[in-house]
């Protein structure tokens, strides 16, 4: 299959395809190119090649960590770190609305279970209080939780922990990539990189889009999860192609901050435009944007008519998000052009006023 691939990129037709996508051709060609060589050398037992072992040390150096291991997506991550780490003499302090990938792993480990309130600092003080008495403490959190766009308070959450000598694990699912100066994450963002123990994060969105997870933070760690994760131990490795996308995704933002930057300028003209237009858009000046609704039908129905402009978006309700909350989120990419923004404000003026939502 790779050999019939390799020789229509050199076929005579060649130079009848279009420059844009004979250069993603040529892109695809050297990733083959490289996948043979791989083929032809050993792997580890379980699939592993020099790619993979390569996108791993690029992940550590990304987020400036020790080392890093790969999971088929970071749900698996996060199913396979608390009960190797953790055991029934310590504690885990959960926000409760950590994503379900969080909450399944946390149901998994033997620890001492404490959810504190949604980014409610007092709370999670009092939970710390109470938890001294165990041995550890790991407080995890999402960086940016998913549905609100809102931002974990990290620089208090890492103070806390400090205070009352816990580790910090956050998930950065949905801040790789385009989160902070240079895509590194909420931790960047909020400077305080060299105070967060571990991160999970995914390489399903950003950064490659197709698949695949990854825990990142102290060797020792990564050591004992590569004898004792068993989603590490027990799956697949990923697909070559899929590691060669993700590792040039990475070459992509450690280049230079252009789609960092991108995405902030994005972000801040549809936010702004919306508001502007009488929505109420929910989160920080994140690239997902809740537009709030509250009636579940109403975001279906707004939905349907955003698609017969030719807007793609999803109405979200209960049980996704709290009853009553049921919100239309939109997903800013770096792919998105400022007209690409505009007709989709275009289209939610219009459909909302047919819905009465806005006058």
């Amino acid at each position: 299959m790779l050999g019939r691939a390799l020789s229509a990129a050199r076929s005579p037709g060649w130079s009848r395809i279009p420059s844009r996508a004979r250069a993603a051709l040529a892109q695809l060609h050297s990733v083959l190119e490289a996948e043979l060589q791989q083929i032809h050398g050993a792997g580890t037992w379980k699939g592993e090649r020099n790619l993979h072992k390569s996108l791993e040390a690029k992940i550590a150096k990304f987020h400036q960590r020790e080392d890093a291991i790969l999971y088929a997506s970071c749900f698996d991550a996060n199913a396979g770190i608390f009960e190797v780490l953790l055991t029934s003499e310590d504690a885990i302090l959960s926000d409760e609305l950590n994503h379900a990938s969080i909450i399944d792993g946390v149901r998994l480990c033997k620890a001492n279970k404490y959810r504190y309130k949604h980014l409610d600092l007092g709370d999670l003080e009092a939970k710390l209080k109470e938890a001294q008495k165990h041995r550890m403490r790991l407080i995890v959190t999402d960086g940016v939780f998913s549905m609100d766009g809102d931002v974990a308070p990290l620089k208090e959450i890492c103070d806390l922990s400090d205070k009352y000598n816990a580790l910090v694990f956050i998930d950065e699912c949905h801040a790789t990539g385009f989160i902070g100066p240079n895509g590194r994450g909420t931790d960047e963002l909020l400077g305080v990189m060299d105070r967060v123990h571990i991160i999970n994060s995914t390489l399903g969105k950003a950064l490659g889009g197709a698949a695949g997870g990854y825990t990142t933070g102290p060797k020792a760690l990564v050591a004992l999860l590569r004898q004792r994760s068993r989603p590490y131990l027990f799956s697949n490795s990923l697909p070559p192609p899929v590691v060669n996308c993700a590792s040039k995704a990475l070459d992509l933002l450690m280049d230079n901050n252009t789609i960092a930057e991108s995405m902030t300028s994005k972000t801040k003209r549809f936010r702004s435009q919306m508001m502007a237009a009488g929505f109420t858009i929910g989160g920080m000046d994140h690239p997902i944007c809740p537009v709030m609704l509250g009636d579940a039908r109403l975001a279906s129905s707004m939905a349907e008519d955003m698609l017969k402009q030719g807007i793609y978006v999803i109405g979200f309700s209960f049980p996704v998000v709290p009853k009553d909350k049921a919100r239309i989120r939109v997903q800013i990419s770096a792919a998105h052009s400022d007209e690409d923004i505009d007709q989709c404000v275009k289209a939610f003026v219009e459909v909302g006023r047919k819905h009465g939502v806005i006058s």
